[in-house]
């Protein structure tokens, strides 16, 4: 009996430990669609046993339409149960865009373009699963809102995300 209730005890403390764990390091790719197809180079750092940092550099692009972006988020992280968390977070960015629409249904136009500099808040929800060797893939979804030059003051984010984590 002290035996198994030695390895219920031992096996309650490594599943808790599993769940509390942030990987230091987590360097990938996150893809999505927020007006445009899109690619995030993405790092997150952890900051202790349930938040962490996480920065975005990326770009998106449509026929007439191109972003870059640099986002920076403060993520809260909360076991579900095994590898599987869901996370929260605020933070913001900052970018430029530029619109071009010389072309219309194959014509050519001169007219309507325009670039600027945007900055933007943002929040951040969505869920992760940590596999046992160092990969986290998560799906999230980000709420934009423009605070200067954002063009139509909101944008809804979602995508899919691969990490390496070390």
């Amino acid at each position: 009996m002290k035996k198994l209730l030695g390895l219920l005890l031992f096996l309650g403390l490594a599943y808790t430990a599993q769940g509390q764990n942030i990987s230091k390091n987590a360097l990938g790719l996150r893809l999505g669609d927020n007006k445009g197809f899109g690619t995030e180079v993405s790092y997150q750092r952890g900051l202790g046993k349930n938040n962490r940092l996480e920065l975005d550099l990326g770009w998106r692009n449509n026929d007439n339409l191109s972003t870059y972006q640099l986002v920076g988020l403060y993520q809260w992280v909360w076991n579900i149960e095994g590898g599987f968390n869901w996370y929260a977070g605020v933070g913001g960015g900052l970018g430029s865009w530029s619109y071009n629409d010389k072309y219309y249904k194959g014509q050519y136009y001169d007219y309507n373009d325009e670039s600027r500099t945007f900055v933007f808040a943002a929040g951040d929800i969505g869920v992760e699963y940590d596999f046992d060797i160092p990969l986290l893939i998560s799906l999230d979804f980000r709420p934009q809102v423009g605070l200067v030059n954002y063009g139509n003051n909101s944008n809804f984010d979602i995508a899919l995300g691969v990490r390496y984590q070390f």
